[in-house]
């Protein structure tokens, strides 16, 4: 039988080695790390990029300003992923992560809302807080405490753009829509987002659905879609592509029908519907009127900012995808001030305290607080137009800086 000295000695060591294999959280330390981890490789890397601009953006505004003042005036660095092009390679990258750099304090992104799922289930397990915009209702359906999501989930976007398009299409002046018309694609971003108009929510409102044409991407052609959508004439017309050649296919034929440019009302959705180079490929006539729902926008009472990233970052405007990176490190900053520590389980539990915050200034309806899901409480959609060639918020009115266009019949 061991000694009681012995079993003493093994479990002092033990406990040594347990210690050293942890990583330490100094209470002053000169630098902090938090992540961004998004697709800098492959289809999605040019929403990457913006993303880590907004992000880069934080972290030098927050240095510059002193840091982090309750950690001695501890500076941030950015610790910058990339999560390749499926969510497999995602999660290796979010591995490879955390262990190239034990003591971060937490991290945002991942962007495709399968490449977070698969992210937050590595950091999770780390306890380690993830903030994103990721849209996936799933994202902060697991139960798990280290995940924050600074969007409305895709489920509430799809719940609320509806009442609100039909209350922008009042305040500018234009008769109640009755009728409405779908294009969309057969991938899960799209069937999700209609799945509860259809089951209902068109019904609720008055609108009966006149034209619902459904295509397997990549799409060859739009003309028999479209020729049904100028027989019916609908009230307002939803266009719920993936990608930038779809859509510039359908707008070239809405176009060439006599629909484009705002004579039917098009509302779309998704990132790549305000990214600069849809202009580029598309042109600003066909993209004329287009609205499009967002989970985030630079726009009013943030145009400092705005400026000052379009300057730094060469930039014509400051997208969903870099100003809520930009918001989220903001929030880690706040974690640790409010915490005192750079320690994540310490930063995690700040931010599931938090109530208001300069950080919410970031985001649409202003609100800092996280449900008992992560979700952010009050989070609002964005409504943009494009307007002689630029993607403006057209609602919240908190952030609109224009009204909306409507055609008037």
């Amino acid at each position: 039988m061991r000694s009681i000295a012995t079993l003493a000695a093994i479990s002092a060591f033990a406990c040594t080695a347990m210690l050293a294999a942890s990583p330490a959280f100094a209470q002053n330390p000169k630098e902090v790390k938090v992540a961004v981890a998004v697709p800098i490789t492959g289809p999605w890397a040019r929403n990457g990029e913006l993303h880590v601009k907004g992000a880069q953006q934080a972290v030098d505004d927050i240095n510059a300003q002193g840091g982090v003042k309750a950690l001695g005036g501890a500076k941030m660095k950015l610790v910058v992923v990339d999560t390749g092009d499926s969510a497999e390679k995602a999660k290796n990258a979010a591995q490879r992560m955390l262990s190239a750099d034990p003591d971060l304090v937490g991290g945002t992104g991942a962007f495709v809302s399968s490449f977070t799922l698969a992210v937050t289930e590595v950091t999770e397990r780390a306890e380690v807080p993830w903030l994103t915009l990721s849209y996936s209702d799933q994202i902060t359906n697991r139960g798990y405490k280290y995940v924050f999501q600074t969007s409305p989930t895709a489920t509430k976007q799809a719940e609320d753009a509806l009442p609100v398009i039909l209350a922008l299409s009042k305040t500018a002046g234009a008769a109640q829509p009755k009728t409405i018309g779908i294009i969309m694609d057969n991938t899960a971003s799209p069937v999700s987002f209609t799945k509860p108009m259809r089951e209902g929510g068109f019904d609720k409102l008055g609108l009966k659905l006149v034209v619902d044409e459904v295509f397997t991407p990549p799409l060859a052609d739009a003309t028999s879609m479209v020729q049904k959508v100028r027989n019916a004439r609908p009230d307002v017309m939803l266009v719920l592509t993936t990608n930038v050649p779809d859509t510039k296919l359908i707008l070239e034929k809405l176009n060439e029908m006599g629909l484009g440019k705002g004579r039917v009302p098009v509302i779309t959705n998704g990132g790549h519907m305000g990214a600069p180079e849809l202009l580029n490929v598309t042109g600003k006539d066909l993209l004329e009127g287009v609205m499009v729902i967002i989970a985030n926008w630079g726009g009013k009472g943030q145009e400092q900012l705005i400026n000052a990233f379009k300057t730094k970052q060469k930039e014509p405007w400051m997208t969903q995808d870099s100003i809520s990176t930009y918001g989220d490190i903001w929030i880690l900053k706040e974690a640790m001030e409010q915490s005192k520590s750079a320690d994540p389980k310490k930063v995690a539990a700040a931010m599931r305290s938090m109530d208001g915050g300069a950080a919410g200034k970031y985001f649409p309806g202003g609100k800092l607080k996280f449900d008992p899901n992560g979700r952010r409480a009050g989070a609002e959609l964005v409504i943009l137009q494009w307007q002689n060639g630029e993607p403006r918020p057209i609602y919240p009115t908190s952030l609109a800086t224009t009204k909306a266009s409507w055609p008037k019949k």
